[in-house]
This record gives structure tokens, C-alpha cells and sequence, in this order.
């Protein structure tokens, strides 16, 4: 009886086992901390935006809301302290604010912090915008980086300028096509949340500012608060639009978690801006180049690979223009070739011309450009070097013959035995047949003037007193 009851007994604690675990995994089931009663529920997300909008912190906005929407969050509190940034990671990011399921509360603090040009539209995307006092927002006209400087008109262009912009619109045709999209982008994001369009399409058209008090009785923001748990305070119970329908507001004494950028985010930041990626590859190139031309030396080939393989990860996430591209390291190639297929400055002028064409138009985005004075400043070092290169095998030119029969003529020898016409001289260390036009005398000194074959003619060296 024992015998037979024992397997009983197991079946019946692997029944047990398994119930138990698919309570655990059935549908409903508490996976999520905070989902069951009694249990503390999900806090607030915190983003935080410091400094200029890039890649960077597009990559970290998108993930950070995703990980709210995945937690099931109640909300997500972006906090903004930007002077701006460039226009397709702003979009990016707005693109992400209002497909989030989770509501996106911006808020420009700490106290002192703005939220100018792309700030200010960030802040009309959101579902509710608040501002800590002193703060601001504005200045939402978009510009141009890195574009090339008018030139100084003079009074009398200034005048007749003047009276033809009262008759049309000011700057040219592409700025004003950029001006007018960005206006109606704002104010189509201020009609979403039912916000001031007017003050958004003057933010953008005449660059003005408010501060935060001006900005609430503009109605510009909904809420000013002292801080984050002030934002939740006032915030709890509001209604607002998103893409399922209109959501109530739950955060009303909800805790808060901070998600960090990760350390790829933050060399993202770093190597995704345009001048720092140029020299990276500039850094690889000639790293590379230098240990095929020197192989051994490892060091220059490490560095070079490593600097490369960083400059195509920020390359991926910059609009680039492949035709630049190619004609940098183009450039870069023929500058290189320059040293080893001496062509008297064809190739090397050839290759920088290429560089510097490739290195202005790398870069696709109107407000994303390299520094014109990094393209100028590697431009005149690649400059010098071929200049070097030329000015060094002009010298080589120059420069007698070391090695070969054609060494021989103009070295020192002495003679070896007594002899008037023909007879031996040590030369190099060797004895070598040679004649001479006048009788020499064993241990005197003379010098090679001529060869045939194997007989060298030779004069005696005259002793100045």
C-alpha cells in the first residue's frame, strides 16, 4: 500500500505545482510591481533635456517614453533647459510625444532654464506644458548653422533694401520657406491642445520670448509650478487629447523615477556632432594610411580603425551627403598617393580641391553644417603637406647621387703603390684598377673624375698652404 501510494502522493504535488504556477502566469496576473491592490502603483516618469537637441537626445526622449508606455506609466514629465537644437531630432521627438500612449507633461525647469527654438515647440506638442517661475520659452524662428556670411552691403544698398522689404517680405525665398513652415507646424501643434496660435506664429515670424507668468495668462502653458511634485499636484484630474480619445490625468501624489541617459546615449552626443565626427574620420584615414605605409607600427592602424568605426556609428545618425562623402576620401586618397607616386602637385592639388568641396557639402540638413573654419583649417594643413612633399623632391632632385656606378664620380681614394700612368688605388675599401695623366706616389690622396668599365680615372688632390 505504501508502495503504491507514493506516486500518488508525487502526482498530486506536481498538480499542486503546476496550478500554482499558472495562477502566477495567467492573464491578469500581477507581472507588473504596482498592478495589484495593496500595492504601491507606477510613478511618473522624469526625462530630462539639458543642453541642445541632437540625435542624442532624440534616441533618449523616444526611449524613455517607450519604457514609460511598457511600465504603464500615468504620466511622463519632460524637463526641458535647451537653447535649442536641430529640426529633425526636434520632429522626431514630437513625432514620439504624440504617439505615446502615456499623457507627456514638458515642464522648463529649474528655475532660470528656457525652452527657446525647439523648446518652445516641444513644449506646444505636449499633452499639458507648465513652467517653473523665472523661466522662459520663445524665440522659436528657425535659423541656419554654419551657413556662409552675406557680405557687408554698403549705406546706400541699405537704404533702397529698406524701402523694398516695406513692399515684400524680408530674407530670401528659402528662408522665407522655412519661416513659413515652421509656422503653421506650431500652430498646428498649438490647435491639438487648444493653446495660443497666435503668440506660437509670432514666437516663430518675430523671435519673441515670454516668461512664465506671461506665458499662463497667454495661455501659452496651463500650469506654473514650483517644482515636480507641484506639477502633479496641479496637474491631477486635467483632460487631455491623445490618440485613443480624451484621457483624465491620474498623479495626484504618484512617486517619481528618473531614467538617465545610458552611456550610449552620451557617446552618441558626443560623436553625433558634425564637427567631431569630421575629425574622426579624418583621424581614420590617415591613421590607416599611415600604417600601410609603415606596416608594423600598429599604433597609427589601432587608433585609425577605431576612430573610423566611431565616425560611421555618428555618421548613421546624421543626414550626410554620400557624394560628399566619397569626395572627401577621394581627397584624402590622392593626398596620400602624392607621397608614394610623385606627380610635381597634380594629385595632391587634385585631392585637396576634392576634400574641400566634399567636406561643405557632407552634410544635407540646411541647419546641420561643419564649422568653415575646422574645412579650412584642414584644408590648408593638407595644403602644407603637399607643399612639403613637392618641396622635398625638388631637393631630392637636386641632390647628388649616393648610391650606384654614378656614386663613384667625385669620392676620395688613395694610391696603393707608385705608378705614372696606370695602377691601383683603395677606394670603399677596395683596390681598384686606375690611370692618371701624371705619376702618383704610393699613400697620396686623389680623386675619381671618370670610369670605364672597371678602370677609373683619377687626379691627384692638390694640398692647399
Amino acid at each position: 500500500m505504501a508502495d503504491a501510494a507514493a506516486p500518488r502522493h508525487l502526482r498530486l504535488g506536481r498538480l499542486t505545482l503546476l496550478c500554482a504556477l499558472l495562477a502566477l502566469l495567467a492573464p491578469g496576473a500581477p507581472l507588473q510591481p504596482g498592478s495589484a491592490a495593496g500595492q504601491t502603483p507606477p510613478p511618473v516618469v522624469v526625462l530630462e533635456i539639458k543642453g541642445v537637441i541632437g540625435p542624442a537626445v532624440s534616441d533618449y526622449i523616444r526611449k524613455g517614453l517607450k519604457t514609460a508606455a511598457r511600465e504603464q506609466a500615468p504620466a511622463v514629465v519632460l524637463q526641458i533647459d535647451t537653447p535649442g537644437g536641430l529640426d529633425h531630432a526636434m520632429r522626431d521627438i514630437i513625432q514620439a510625444m504624440l504617439r505615446s500612449p502615456v499623457p507627456v507633461l514638458t515642464y522648463v525647469a529649474p528655475a532660470g532654464a528656457r525652452a527657446a527654438s525647439a523648446g518652445t515647440y516641444m513644449l506646444y506638442s505636449s499633452h499639458i506644458a507648465a513652467m517653473a517661475p523665472t523661466s522662459n520659452l520663445g524665440a522659436a524662428t528657425p535659423i541656419q548653422i554654419g551657413g556662409l556670411p552675406t557680405s557687408p552691403e554698403s549705406p546706400q544698398k541699405s537704404e533702397e533694401k529698406s524701402q523694398e522689404e516695406k513692399k515684400e517680405p524680408s530674407g530670401s525665398a528659402l528662408e522665407r520657406k522655412m519661416v513659413n513652415d515652421a509656422a503653421a507646424y506650431i500652430r498646428s501643434l498649438a490647435e491639438r491642445h487648444g493653446r495660443n496660435g497666435d503668440w506660437a506664429e509670432k514666437a516663430v515670424r518675430e523671435a519673441v520670448s515670454l516668461t512664465a507668468s506671461e506665458a499662463l495668462a497667454l495661455k501659452v502653458i496651463d500650469i506654473v509650478a514650483a517644482d515636480v511634485d507641484d506639477l502633479l499636484r496641479q496637474a491631477d484630474g486635467r483632460k487631455v487629447v491623445m490618440d485613443s480619445g480624451t484621457v483624465q490625468v491620474k498623479t495626484a501624489g504618484r512617486a517619481t523615477v528618473h531614467i538617465l541617459p545610458t552611456w550610449q546615449n552620451r557617446l552618441l552626443a558626443v560623436i553625433s556632432d558634425p564637427n567631431v565626427t569630421y575629425l574622426l574620420l579624418l583621424l581614420g584615414m590617415y591613421g590607416l594610411i599611415y600604417e600601410l605605409a609603415n606596416p608594423g607600427v600598429f599604433f597609427p592602424g589601432v587608433v585609425g580603425a577605431i576612430a573610423l568605426l566611431l565616425a560611421l556609428y555618428g555618421f548613421q545618425v546624421l543626414p550626410i551627403n554620400y557624394s560628399g562623402l566619397a569626395l572627401i576620401l577621394l581627397g584624402i586618397a590622392l593626398v596620400a598617393a602624392e607621397a608614394f607616386i610623385p606627380s610635381f602637385g597634380s594629385l595632391g592639388i587634385g585631392g585637396i580641391v576634392a576634400f574641400a568641396i566634399g567636406s561643405l557639402i557632407l552634410l544635407d540638413e540646411d541647419s546641420l553644417r561643419i564649422s568653415l573654419t575646422l574645412i579650412a583649417g584642414t584644408t590648408l594643413v593638407s595644403a602644407a603637406f603637399v607643399l612639403w612633399l613637392m618641396g622635398r623632391m625638388a631637393g631630392l632632385r637636386r641632390r647628388p647621387v649616393r648610391t650606384g656606378i654614378e656614386a663613384l664620380i667625385g669620392m676620395t681614394g688613395e694610391v696603393r703603390e707608385d705608378f705614372s700612368s696606370e695602377g691601383r688605388i683603395w677606394l670603399m675599401g677596395e683596390s681598384w684598377q686606375a690611370k692618371a695623366a701624371e705619376k702618383l706616389h704610393r699613400g697620396e690622396k686623389v680623386t675619381v673624375t671618370a670610369k670605364e668599365g672597371l678602370v677609373l680615372t683619377v687626379e691627384k688632390i692638390k694640398e692647399e698652404h
